[in-house]
């Protein structure tokens, strides 16, 4: 049996004796790796334990497990059984007590065996940016959230305070500021015609959408594709670069480390890269680590 192979088989038992599931849960999507052989990963619907119950909560990890059983089968991978799982590291979105232990009672359910640990989607961005390193970290996404990280513990964060009172550069707070410039008319003419007729809502339809609709930060987060379009447009750039300045402001500036790099995770980082770094500039900050898919941060900081 040649050395390559010795060494093949010890990794998989060593793999064997503790097999960690880590997941990178938002409100729009959760990640979920296995550190298995192939890092064995799916992606599945988004987990909010304060805004979702118990049974809906159950419900979706029990199918993600399902999904996850498969995708391993795919990778040509020995049978995966949840038992053997010795480890999870859930980092979520909502996951704050007393919410974060219905999301673990749930884990410990469907993951017998497993020793589980759920902490918030800001510790696991923090993680995923610094690893084991100082720095300052922030989630750009539907909401928006940042943190002065040790490289062991949050030691301060701004609260976020959601898309009403807070969450300034995020999804939610971009697309408010869009509706609200192009029902006040506020826009050039031609961007107002172009909103309406690429996104085919009226004021009517919006204001259903915002105040009588469930989950009304999804909707307008989900209005950014506009702004990523046509942000080439002096008005809309100033309002992304503007709201990025916001963000920086009332949610970094307090930390009071200008030694430190901001580092960001988010789908809307990975839309407004330039928009973000012109910010930074402005506030003079300096530009630290953009990471698109956190899961990969956060299963290398448990596989070392």
């Amino acid at each position: 049996m040649s050395e390559t192979t010795i060494n093949e088989i010890l990794t998989s038992i060593q793999l064997r004796k503790q097999l960690k599931l880590v997941v990178d849960s938002g409100s729009t999507k959760t990640t979920w790796m296995l550190l298995n052989e192939k890092r064995s990963t799916i992606t599945s619907s988004g987990i909010n334990p304060i805004r979702d119950n118990e049974e809906n909560v159950t419900k979706a990890v029990a199918r993600a497990r399902g999904d996850l059983e498969r995708q391993v089968k795919e990778d040509g991978l020995a049978e995966f059984l949840p038992n053997e799982v010795t480890h999870i590291h859930y980092y979520g979105a909502g996951c704050i007590p007393p919410y974060s232990t219905t999301v673990k009672r749930i884990l410990q359910r469907l993951y017998p065996n497993a020793l589980v640990t759920v902490e918030s989607d800001m510790m696991g961005a923090a993680i995923a940016l610094c690893g084991h390193n100082e720095g300052i970290a922030c989630i750009l996404g539907t909401g928006s959230n940042s943190c002065l990280f040790n490289g062991q513990s949050i030691v301060a964060q701004t609260p976020a305070l959601g898309y009403i009172l807070g969450d300034e550069g995020s999804g939610a707070s971009l697309g408010k500021r869009l509706v609200g410039d192009v029902l006040k008319g506020q826009l050039p003419k031609k961007l107002q015609e172009a909103f309406l007729e690429e996104t085919k809502l009226t004021q009517s339809e919006i204001i259903n959408r915002v105040y009588r609709q469930p989950l009304p930060n999804l909707f307008l987060a989900s209005l950014t594709g506009f702004l990523s379009q046509h942000i080439k447009e002096e008005c809309i750039h100033a309002l992304v670069v503007d709201d990025f300045r916001r963000f920086i402001a009332r949610n970094i500036t307090p930390y009071n480390r200008p030694d430190l790099p901001v580092n960001f995770v988010g789908g809307i980082t990975a839309s407004f890269e330039n928009e973000l770094r012109e910010a930074l500039k402005l506030e003079q900050k300096k530009m630290g680590r953009i990471v698109v898919r956190p899961i990969y941060g956060m299963a290398d900081y448990w596989s070392a």
